[in-house]
């Protein structure tokens, strides 16, 4: 094959790409797009928001779970989404922190208010309750410690904490907070936030950071620690919408700024009681709300354990198709610039340790890490969440075992099969077709099978990114505490890589020659 051709089939495979990617941006339009990060409470209120929305008769989409501040703004900023429920704290440390840093003044609501409106967003009154952080411990540890407040915890260098990644990393997180408070603490376990609850039930920690609407602090019997020295700004609840929403749907933007000054601390604890601790779900925990509060009509589905299991099937097949997509089309453009990688490599020594030192060093990568740094690049283009970013990181994970199975298969053939090639008057482009690809093809196909089965279990983190697949199943009944719904999302992608190992070991018999096989 010559490099001519190389060229034009990798630039096939990156063609592919973009069209693919249009495509999945045009299949996920949308008229009004609501976000909501990961935690039960902000999904609660993407689902009232969702529904302020449909009561207009506009189409809407809630997309779930899209993991923390940084995803969420990003993703309001491109135009993914059109609104979410933020914090004001959140938005002063986070979002507002690189206009804090250049010297503007931001000490009010107002003055928040002012300064996204430079963003083109505009931040509404307050939604009625404040869910600051606290660090909670179980009330029985408190008690036997004699601890009631953070600066209680100087004394107790032992304990090991639980804390979010989040929280963790927050500019209003642990490190200032450990700093103003000159806590000794070294032992940090860092978690999923609705994992450090049961945490604290098992004793696997002592100290953990809670939202003070949380319905598990009085489930759990926990105390929130007294903020003795006022570390924690305050975190009144508030929509953020973008501008242009105002102007194209001027009705849905009204109807979400119904929700201002509709939730007390006392019902946003209550709703969020019943997701997490009843197992009802948010749309219809919602919906009653809005129901009985502002007197709408909504239709909502029905409860029941055959509903349950309707959701469920309609899940398990929503999520296997989407967790296909996710690998097929990955899959498939890694084939088609890998293993011409594999074959550039394999043609020349210097060439190929660079090919598989880059390749190699891309799969040293954490997923995450990868998966959010591939989310700036695809915002260029309004896609910075959804399947472009996921299948794009799936894709740069799946070259180095296609290009290493190429590049070994293709420098394993015996010099003298070669030279009998050569004999017998083949060009380099007929020898690699006839003689050099076949012989290569065992190891390509291992490679192949290898890349695919990764795929399988790395695509499931997608739906941090509201790529969906087997993901988003396992998201929620982590933060639901709920088995089964790992289980929807974790039995399933088991299968898939079965069946990608048996359906490869078929494929193998098939077109590879007998004797390759050794049979």
């Amino acid at each position: 094959m010559s490099k001519r051709s190389v060229l034009r089939w990798l630039c096939s495979a990156w063609i592919l790409l973009g069209f693919g990617s249009k495509r999945i941006a045009f299949a996920e339009e949308r008229e009004i797009g609501i976000g909501s990060k990961s935690f039960t409470e902000s999904v609660v209120l993407g689902e009232v928001l969702s529904h302020l929305v449909r009561s207009t008769g506009a189409r809407t989409e809630h997309r779930a779970e899209l993991g923390g501040t940084q995803i969420l703004w990003q993703a309001l900023q491109t135009g993914e989404i059109d609104a979410y429920v933020d914090y004001t704290g959140t938005i002063r440390e986070e979002i507002l922190a690189d206009a804090i840093r250049q010297g503007t003044k931001i000490e009010s609501e107002n003055d928040m208010r002012s300064a996204l409106a430079l963003k083109k967003i505009v931040m509404s009154e307050r939604i009625g309750f404040n869910n600051t952080y606290a660090l909670g411990m179980k009330r029985s540890v408190a008690e036997r410690l004699s601890i009631s407040k953070i600066s209680d915890l100087r004394n107790h260098p032992q304990l090991e904490l639980g804390l979010s990644d989040e929280f963790f990393e927050r500019k209003d997180g642990w490190r200032p907070l450990k700093e103003k408070y000159s806590l000794p603490q070294t032992q940090i376990k860092v978690m999923d936030h609705n994992l450090a609850y049961r945490g604290l039930e098992k004793d696997s920690i002592a100290v953990a950071d809670l939202y003070t609407t949380d319905p598990e602090i009085q489930y759990y019997d926990l105390v929130a620690l007294e903020d003795d020295l006022g570390f924690f700004p305050v975190y009144y609840a508030v929509v953020l919408m973008r501008q242009d929403l105002v102007a194209h749907a001027p009705k849905a933007a009204e109807a979400i700024l119904k929700i201002q000054g509709l939730i007390s601390p006392e019902a946003m604890s209550a709703m969020s009681a019943q997701v997490r601790l009843d197992r009802r779900p948010e749309t219809i925990v919602a919906g009653e709300f809005l129901n009985k509060q502002l007197n709408l009509s909504l239709a909502l589905p029905k409860e029941g354990p055959w509903a349950s299991l309707s959701k469920g099937i309609q899940r398990i097949l929503s999520t296997t198709g989407e967790h296909l997509f996710l690998v097929l089309v990955s899959l498939g453009l890694a084939i088609l610039t890998a293993i011409p990688l594999g074959i550039i490599a394999a043609g020349n020594e210097t060439i190929g340790q660079t090919v598989l030192g880059i390749v190699g060093v891309i799969q040293t990568l954490p997923s995450m890490a990868l998966l959010v740094f591939m989310m700036p690049l695809f915002a260029l283009f309004d896609m910075g969440i959804g399947p472009a970013p996921a299948i794009m990181a799936l894709f740069l994970y799946s070259l180095l075992p296609i290009v290493r199975g190429t590049y070994s298969g293709l420098k394993q053939i015996p010099a003298a099969i070669r030279e009998s090639a050569e004999v017998l008057g083949l060009d380099a482009k007929a020898r690699l077709k006839l003689v050099e690809l076949p012989l290569a093809l065992p190891s390509i196909l291992s490679g192949v099978k290898t890349a695919a089965v990764i795929n399988v279990g790395t695509a499931t983190i997608g739906a941090l990114i509201g790529a969906g697949g087997y993901g988003s199943p396992i998201l929620t009944g982590i933060r639901l505490n709920d088995l089964g719904l790992i289980l929807q999302g974790a039995v399933p992608a088991a299968l898939m890589a079965l069946a990608v190992q048996y359906g490869f070991a078929l494929l193998e018999k098939r077109i590879v020659s007998p004797g390759l096989l050794g049979t």
